[in-house]
């Protein structure tokens, strides 16, 4: 279970990342610009993925390792 919330947590970390990469480069990088009702709050959701990481990184290191 640790590893499967890591592996989330990094996700949404990249995606994070690559949402404001996109928003602050014109980059087309990501999913988050691709979805369509984010119109408008690309920047919202890029760094609500990044506090989603974080917080599943957080999450993974509370568990018990096994």
């Amino acid at each position: 279970m640790k590893e499967l919330l890591e592996f989330l947590g990094l996700l949404a970390v990249i995606q994070g990342v690559m949402g404001l990469v996109h928003e602050f480069t014109d980059w087309k990088w990501g999913l988050v610009q691709k979805v369509g009702f984010l119109d408008g709050a690309e920047l919202y959701a890029s760094v609500a993925l990044l506090v989603l990481g974080a917080a599943l990184f957080a999450a993974a290191e509370s568990r018990k390792p096994g």
